[in-house]
């Protein structure tokens, strides 16, 4: 509880052949014995996280990944695997031997540049047996027929390894200028601004705390400045008229949207949880764009209802119950409906009508915009949690009017 959150540290995936010092070059850089180095080949598997702080990156995921040129019905798995996590990272560093670029490393450049994956290539000199430390990066200037002009560092990772120019270009890749990721919340308010947290201690409240993206939220207003107050919705009409004057904005927890809407004035800005979550992890534009869909299901169509996390599914669970509970009442009948949970990307293969997504809290923004833009793919129109049961209510547009480029992708204007 004291971490920040995997949804919230950027992954980077180390990749390169079997023994090319992917394991010694994460124990290197987290200073720990964190993978097992052999020089058997295929020591590791399995990907092997890593949460470590890099300043002046901030949080990140370190992830050591099996050789991608392992052979073998195994090997052929662990490269699965190897590249589910690509399509997880922010960005990844391809480590090689000085002078040995061979069409292992080629393949996983040229992988890298189609899916808009931006890399680092570090090159062990392993012959310099400690004798010279981390150079500042070159250009790697098209040599190999790579499409980019990519960063090349040379290190002595067995025996010495400078962090500061490392994690200075890692900075600069996913955060350029900026020191701090996208705001939640705290934009929407003015100078000194208060907004109202309403947060319902349910069944499915996890006991002593709150849940993560209402954790966020209060953390990131109170790093913007400004003011929260946090109520259940069952005080929530008391509190309102405690005030002396009305919130800069209402944020609410999706399942009691409708009755916080009810009780809210109309000049009061009102969204949920869920729709901040969509716009921090994803694209709040395209979400609202596939809650349009919602209107035309019809009974018998797919849909499926995707969660980030995998856990036990309580009584009246939202993904498993509520919500398809909700879309077959829109739908005026039976929905063909399927799940799917984990961190892993999906191939869509089904003609679903619509795919509805939880808030995304446990992954990064890189990967929900992954799951959106293989969506957009396959034509499949997306949207999530929060946007289904304000629709499903009845006060989509309530909820999305903070935010009007989304209100207007919603109406179709």
């Amino acid at each position: 509880m004291n971490e920040t959150p995997r949804g919230l540290r950027a992954y980077i995936a180390i990749l390169g052949r079997r023994n090319a010092g992917k394991s010694t070059f994460l124990n290197a850089l987290s200073g720990q014995k964190v993978s097992i180095v052999s020089s058997q080949p295929g020591t590791t598997t399995d990907p092997v996280e890593k949460n470590m702080e890099l300043a002046p990156v901030g949080p990140v995921v370190l992830v050591d990944t099996a050789g991608m040129d392992d052979t073998g019905s195994l090997g052929e798995m662990r490269v699965a695997r190897s590249m589910d996590i690509v399509k997880r990272s922010d960005v990844c560093v391809i480590v090689c031997a000085r002078d040995e670029w061979t069409g292992c490393e080629n393949d996983i450049a040229r992988i890298l540049d189609e899916k808009k994956i931006p890399y680092i290539i570090l090159r062990n000199q392993n012959d310099a047996l400690g004798k010279t430390p981390m150079k500042k990066a070159d250009i790697w200037r098209n040599e190999h027929s790579i499409g980019q002009n990519i960063p090349i560092i040379d290190a002595d990772i067995t025996h010495r390894i400078d962090k500061s120019e490392l994690a200075w270009l890692l900075q600069q890749i996913l955060h350029g200028d900026k020191q701090s990721p996208s705001a939640l919340a705290n934009d929407l308010l003015p100078a000194g601004g208060l907004a109202i947290l309403v947060v319902p201690l349910d069944s499915g409240a996890p006991k002593g705390r709150l849940i993560l993206p209402q954790v966020q939220t209060v953390r990131d207003i109170l790093d913007g400045n400004k003011f929260s107050l946090i109520t259940t919705e069952k005080q929530y009409s008391k509190v309102f008229g405690k005030l002396a004057s009305p919130p800069d904005l209402v944020i609410c927890d999706s399942q009691v949207v409708d009755l916080v809407a009810a009780q809210t004035p109309p000049g009061v800005p009102l969204t949920t949880f869920s729709i901040l979550m969509a716009r921090l992890k994803g694209d709040l534009k395209k979400m609202a764009l596939g809650a349009r869909a919602l209107k035309t299901l019809r009974p018998g169509d797919s849909v499926l209802v995707q969660e980030a996390c995998s856990h036990h599914p309580q009584e009246d669970d939202i993904g498993r119950t509520k919500i398809p509970r909700l879309l077959q009442k829109v739908a005026g009948g039976k929905l063909d409906i399927e799940w799917s949970a984990g961190k892993e990307l999906v191939n869509y293969n089904k003609d679903f009508k619509v795919i509805v997504h939880c808030g995304a809290c446990v992954i990064t923004n890189t990967q929900m915009l992954a799951r959106i833009s293989e969506a957009a793919r396959k034509n499949i129109p997306i949207t999530n949690y929060g946007m289904a049961i304000s629709f499903a209510r009845g006060i989509l547009e309530r909820v999305l009017s903070p935010f009007p480029e989304a209100l207007r992708a919603f109406r179709g204007e």
